[in-house]
């Protein structure tokens, strides 16, 4: 295709326009959101110290009016020895510490209330500060392409392909996965360590004040804290590199990683296997594990099925892998004339990865008729290679 090269100068030079426009003000969007950002987080600090003094100051008026109780029935048991002045004394003061007890208690709740309004504000405008962070880097990868010299740009669009498209996709795809990883651990086992910390502080003074029973209660919460704490880490480690692949094989890690997505997406997901189940080797089974992640994560994130069924088959020299689902579908043609619609990206990757492996990918699909993915990736293509 023969290009004008004045035609493309203007018009990447307007497009380079619009986008430092957009970026300024994606630049002005972010740094509102990372000042509200702060201020929330400032205030959250603020209200969070003020409910501990406020739980302390609550446990002291409990003892006093507990103790003021036990005052006023002595007074009033023991006409001989107290005068009536004595026990109008001990009446007034637990009447009063009672009043303090439940303006403080509506207090704490009112406190505890604040702090979770705060809390979820700030993970809203964490999650809006990270997606004007991710538009702002696919801004700046867009930018690179277009400020470079015009006859380089005229090459890359003479030249673009497949391959090319998919590396600035997984250039986009491993930092959105440093965020998705940074942000499952900030908004999971850090939150809950944040709130072991100042439980265990309230521990403390307890421990203090001797309040045995309450200290129970809080250490078995703490415990189960813990537990959901090491569960949270465990799904992150499992996401990067499941150790199960390893251990058990892939069968078993498929099997745990569908009740996972069916728990996590609602979605309903049966996983089902055919033929005589056999060990590949390492790279083999972390292959085949990525693309049925990677086709079960496409399904959820743009077709939005209520199904999706995975379905391993084994045979002789070959493994089948199929993955279908109920959802939008989209016309196939477009996936064969390479569009730049980041929704196929996913499955153009998948194929490159498939034929790396020299397997073959079909896929059948039409609007609104669902999807289905056929894999088929030779079991021996490893000794095929070394005989070679």
């Amino acid at each position: 295709m023969d290009f004008q090269t004045d035609a493309i100068d203007r018009v990447i030079k307007n497009a380079i326009d619009v986008m430092q426009d957009s970026k300024l003000q994606m630049i002005e969007i972010l740094d509102a959101a990372q000042t509200e950002l702060k201020m929330l987080s400032s205030e959250l600090q603020q209200v969070m110290k003020e409910t501990a003094e406020t739980i302390e100051k609550v446990d002291q008026l409990e003892l006093n009016y507990r103790r003021s109780r036990i005052r006023l029935t002595e007074v009033s048991r023991d006409f001989v020895r107290y005068k009536e002045e004595d026990i109008k004394q001990a009446y007034e003061m637990a009447t009063q510490l009672q009043l303090d007890l439940l303006i403080y208690r509506e207090k704490e709740m009112y406190l505890k209330a604040r702090r979770d309004e705060l809390q979820k504000r700030a993970r809203n405008v964490e999650r809006s500060v990270e997606r004007a962070e991710t538009i702002g880097t696919q801004m700046n990868v867009v930018l690179e392409y277009l400020s470079g010299e015009l006859g380089q740009v005229t090459r890359i669009l003479e030249s673009a392909k497949n391959r090319q498209l998919i590396g600035l996709k997984i250039i986009l795809a491993q930092e959105e996965e440093r965020k998705r990883i940074s942000r499952e651990i900030h908004d999971g086992p850090a939150q809950l360590l944040a709130n072991m910390v100042l439980r265990t502080e309230i521990v403390e003074r307890m421990l203090v004040k001797q309040d045995f029973n309450m200290v129970r209660d809080e250490i078995i919460d703490l415990k189960q804290q813990v537990r959901s704490s090491l569960e949270e880490m465990r799904k992150v480690i499992f996401n990067l590199r499941p150790m199960a692949l390893d251990d058990l094989g892939l069968v078993p890690t498929l099997r745990k990683y569908v009740h996972d997505y069916e728990e996590k997406t609602k979605i309903r997901t049966t996983f089902e296997t055919r033929g005589k189940e056999q060990r590949l080797s390492s790279a083999m089974e972390a292959a085949i594990f990525r693309l049925v992640q990677e086709a079960l994560n496409n399904a959820a994130k743009h077709a939005y099925p209520t199904f999706v069924g995975v379905e391993i088959t084994y045979q002789a020299q070959m493994i089948k892998i199929v993955v279908q689902d109920n959802g939008l579908g989209f016309k196939v043609d477009k996936l064969e004339q390479k569009t730049k619609e980041h929704s196929h990206f996913g499955l153009i990757g998948m194929r490159e990865r498939v034929e790396l492996l020299d397997g073959r990918m079909e896929i059948e699909s039409a609007e609104n008729q669902g999807t289905k993915i056929v894999i088929h990736i030779p079991t021996n293509v490893e000794k095929r290679k070394e005989q070679e």
